[in-house]
């Protein structure tokens, strides 16, 4: 009898630790699902602002004698953003960095551009440059809202899976490893300097 209640207590502890693992595992994978829909978003609203700019590109080319190197800039700052693609599934700090600083890099060529077009009235007063460039003002910021939304659940996830003693069991597991997060750009707290008196 005594050996009968030994045998049953340790298969409910062995199925009591079953169940609490898979509950655990069930709940690292939902986090991590999540993280993978949220960057779903945020490459789309970044896909959005590079089809929008080949539009801008060529609205200010047929509105202005322009500055070509400024433009040459845009496009081949587009051009890389648009080529470093990130594996869902290996969201780490070092992707998400390489990631930002393209789209940084990008945002970057086209804020010279708004700044330098500031110099052409005629191309300002244009219906067609000032639609693009309330989209574009929209999509940046539908890009901050994705990356907050993104961070958060990065927390959501990072917060869950470094309790211990769930870190153990997450550490099983290659795709539960800890992600990374959307950091401030570099320098933004610097305000862009837009001179209007010339």
């Amino acid at each position: 009898m005594k050996k009968s209640y030994l045998i049953t207590s340790f298969i409910v502890v062995i199925f009591t630790i079953g169940f609490w693992i898979t509950n655990i595992y069930n709940n690292l994978v939902k986090l991590n699902e999540n993280i993978k829909s949220q960057w779903g978003q945020i490459e789309s609203v970044y896909q959005r602002r590079a089809d929008l700019i080949p539009n801008l590109v060529n609205t200010v080319k047929g509105s202005a004698n322009f500055e070509r190197n400024t433009l040459m800039q845009v496009i081949e700052a587009r051009s890389k953003a648009t080529s470093v693609h990130i594996d869902p599934n290996d969201l780490n700090q070092n992707q998400i960095d390489k990631f930002q600083k393209s789209q940084e890099n990008l945002n970057s060529s086209v804020r010279r551009l708004l700044l330098i077009v500031e110099n052409y009235p005629d191309l300002k007063s244009t219906k067609n440059f000032y639609e693009l460039q309330n989209q574009l003002e929209g999509t940046e910021n539908r890009i901050n809202v994705e990356r907050n939304r993104f961070n958060d659940q990065v927390n959501s996830f990072n917060s869950y899976r470094n309790q211990f003693p769930k870190v153990i069991i997450a550490n099983f597991f290659s795709k539960f490893k800890e992600k990374g997060y959307f950091q401030s750009q570099i320098e933004s707290e610097k305000s862009p300097l837009i001179d209007f008196s010339k």
